[in-house]
């Protein structure tokens, strides 16, 4: 039975859907005004490996994943790159596509664009209106009435009277309250806008959350995720409005993953130390930087660093290398106690360093178990089929350690170029292998060796085995 820690309450519970064998998961996406960073890539992973695992359980699963496609920076952008700001959030949408593409998420049930909502977000602000909780002022913007909401801070835990007194609010007269936020905001000269009761405008951010989940997921669904970052203000003014809008609860669990780091402060574009997602398959393959988020826990603080990338890509040949030259039969049954351990980890609040650890365990057995030992194919079954269920393995071992050119790859087909040789393509490297070979057996050992030296140098690793010569990229 899979348990969440619910970030409403901070305490682990046991997972009940709604609605038995039925899930719905709904997740803060991207705004998109510039490329995905890597704190974004945890993000997608994380709930992608949430979505998988639901699934693997048996469960029938609508995710949603929002885009706010309608945004001040996306205006500020555009109007700065000169375009239209329809024009660049497509543009970036695309970018994102592709990304999550290459990190091997699924894509999800549905992906709504807030532009596309408009109607619903008008709708839900007018019930908020005439039920009180929110008004409209002079000049055609609708603000949230925080204090009409009693349980306003049960997420984050920061109540009203504390935030007051501590806030550095610009001021507004036309807020009954400072802590007062915006559904509604009307046009300015030569933005995007809607017609409304209110005049020419746009939806505020929070409210944008809200009605998208409601059309797709109903006004009461079972998990609400996104970044640490999102839980206050943007997930508490979610639960505030859509609450006071239907006069029911909304999600029953919200889970939250911790912030990707480098040097020591969290990614953020505004602070400007970020990697785009783009830039790190420049060196790393798209699986590699889906197994440096799994191997830490989804709630845990993640440092960004050169160190932590190349032990996930050292720990993700290693499992390659295990699964190298043995076919995947998947009619033979899963080993039992290695499953069992694998599921019980995952059902633990999506515990993948434990999941990873049983699938290291797993290349380990098979490893001992030589070529045509009689677990062999139970235990490269079992080996596969787990590392799926976390979007890992997936690729054939061969090509993957040969660093095949694409997802992100491209540097190291070209790379290992040695002084005086041409680029060492496959074929090229499978030439010296041979080149090799012939060499031994005429039984010119300094020239073989000569060869093994100068692949080594290039990176590239021959491995010597039952009258064979296998080859990997280092």
């Amino acid at each position: 039975m899979l348990h969440i820690h619910n970030s409403l309450g901070r305490r682990k519970e046991e997972f009940r859907p709604r609605t038995p064998g039925q899930v719905g998961l709904y997740v803060c996406g991207i705004t998109v005004y510039d490329h995905c960073h890597i704190g974004h890539a945890r993000a997608m992973i994380v709930y992608d490996v949430l979505y998988r695992h639901l699934l693997a359980s048996g469960l029938d699963v609508t995710y949603v994943r929002n885009i706010t496609d309608v945004d001040d920076k996306i205006i500020e952008r555009a109007r700065a790159a000169g375009e239209a700001p329809e024009d660049l959030a497509e543009r970036f949408i695309a970018s994102m596509r592709e990304d999550a593409a290459a990190l091997g998420a699924l894509a999800p049930t549905h992906e709504p664009q807030a532009v596309g909502h408009i109607d619903g977000v008008i709708v839900m602000i007018e019930r908020l209106i005439e039920s009180g909780h929110a008004y409209a002022v002079e000049g055609g913007d609708v603000l949230y009435a925080v204090r009409s909401f009693p349980d306003y801070g049960k997420l984050s835990g920061r109540r009203p009277d504390e935030l007051r007194a501590g806030a550095r609010v610009a001021a507004d007269e036309r807020k009954r309250d400072p802590l007062d936020f915006a559904l509604w905001k009307r046009a300015k000269p030569g933005e995007p806008s809607w017609p409304s009761p209110w005049g020419e405008g746009r939806p505020g951010w929070h409210i944008e959350c809200s009605a998208m989940s409601t059309a797709l997921l109903g006004e009461e669904f079972d998990i609400h995720g996104g970044g640490l970052d999102l839980e206050f203000p943007h997930h508490e003014n979610e639960i505030a409005q859509s609450e006071a809008a239907s006069g029911k609860g909304f999600a029953r669990y919200w889970m939250h993953n911790g912030l990707v780091r480098m040097s020591g402060e969290k990614m953020s574009k505004s602070l400007g130390n970020f990697l785009t997602i783009r830039e790190a398959l420049a060196e790393w393959r798209g699986e590699e930087l889906r197994y440096f988020i799994i191997a830490s826990h989804y709630r845990s603080p993640l440092e960004c660093d050169g160190e932590g990338l190349g032990a996930a890509r050292r720990a993700l040949r290693g499992l390659y290398t295990a699964l190298r030259d043995r076919p995947v039969d998947e009619s033979v049954a899963l080993e039992e106690s290695y499953t069992e351990r694998f599921i019980a980890a995952m059902d633990d609040d999506l515990n993948t360093p434990e999941a990873v650890a049983v699938l290291h365990e797993l290349a380990g057995a098979l490893n001992r178990e030589g070529e045509h030992g009689a677990r062999a194919a139970t235990l490269a079954a079992t080996l596969r089929t787990l590392g799926g269920r976390l979007g890992l393995l997936q690729e054939e071992p061969e090509a993957m350690l040969q660093g095949r050119v694409g997802d992100g790859a491209a540097a190291l087909a070209s790379s290992g170029s040695v002084a005086g040789e041409p680029a060492l393509t496959r074929e090229r490297i499978e030439a010296l292998i041979e080149e090799r070979a012939a060499a031994r057996e005429a039984k010119d050992f300094a020239r073989g060796d000569a060869i093994r030296e100068r692949l080594a140098e290039a990176g590239v690793v021959l491995e010597d085995s039952g009258g064979r010569t296998t080859w990997r990229r280092d």
